[in-house]
């Protein structure tokens, strides 16, 4: 698989872009990874990036991006957070990805059996964490609660709460929305499941 140049990049759509991330999954799952020199991209991308996504992803160490999605370097910016919760600077981090880096979709991802949710959930209260798990409350309000397993609930919270992610990077960044309407970019959620590695996908009904 070639680098990313800033020529390819530019003639990529959000819908080739989302079918990039389809595809890198889907190799992940059957074990197909691309062989990549990994040196020569170094090499390649010295003098500049131009990577086709931005990925707002948990820190769990379960979930690296470029593996899911079988990427190389420079193929997409990284953001990770756990919880992947979003504030003022992780949304400047997507204005630069997509308004001057030239990103042409941003994927909310999070993941089963998520340990933040499930602090959470669990009012789970401990120096600056406490501050970051509040910010998934307006998420546990809006979720019936589940009866079942362990993570029933924290699952159902983690979907949702890509769900109120996307709407928020939308409804508090004028750049993105801008770009989203005038069909530049696209925003678009995922739940990885931990069990399988499988991405389940999420177009927003109105923003893609």
């Amino acid at each position: 698989m070639r680098t990313l140049t800033k020529e390819i990049q530019e003639r990529l759509t959000p819908q080739l872009a989302l079918k990039l991330l389809q595809d890198g999954n889907n190799r992940f799952i059957n074990n197909l990874k691309i062989n990549r020199n990994l040196l020569q991209q170094v090499n390649e991308t010295m003098e500049g990036q131009h990577p086709f996504a931005v990925i707002l992803s948990c820190i769990d160490s379960r979930t690296s991006t470029e593996l899911v999605f079988d990427q190389g370097l420079g193929d997409i910016f990284s953001i990770r957070i756990a919880g992947n919760i979003l504030n003022e600077d992780i949304l400047g981090s997507m204005e630069f990805a997509c308004k001057v880096a030239g990103a042409k979709i941003i994927l909310v991802l999070g993941h089963t059996k998520c340990g933040a949710i499930k602090g959470a959930c669990d009012h789970v209260k401990m120096g600056n964490l406490t501050g970051l798990l509040d910010k998934i409350k307006p998420v546990m309000e809006r979720t019936p609660y589940t009866n079942g397993t362990e993570y029933a609930y924290p699952n159902a919270v983690a979907a949702n709460n890509v769900h109120y992610v996307m709407d928020e990077v939308a409804q508090r960044s004028q750049i993105i929305r801008e770009m989203i309407d005038s069909h530049e970019i696209a925003i678009v959620g995922g739940m990885y499941d931990i069990e399988t590695g499988v991405v389940d996908f999420y177009e927003h009904p109105h923003l893609f």
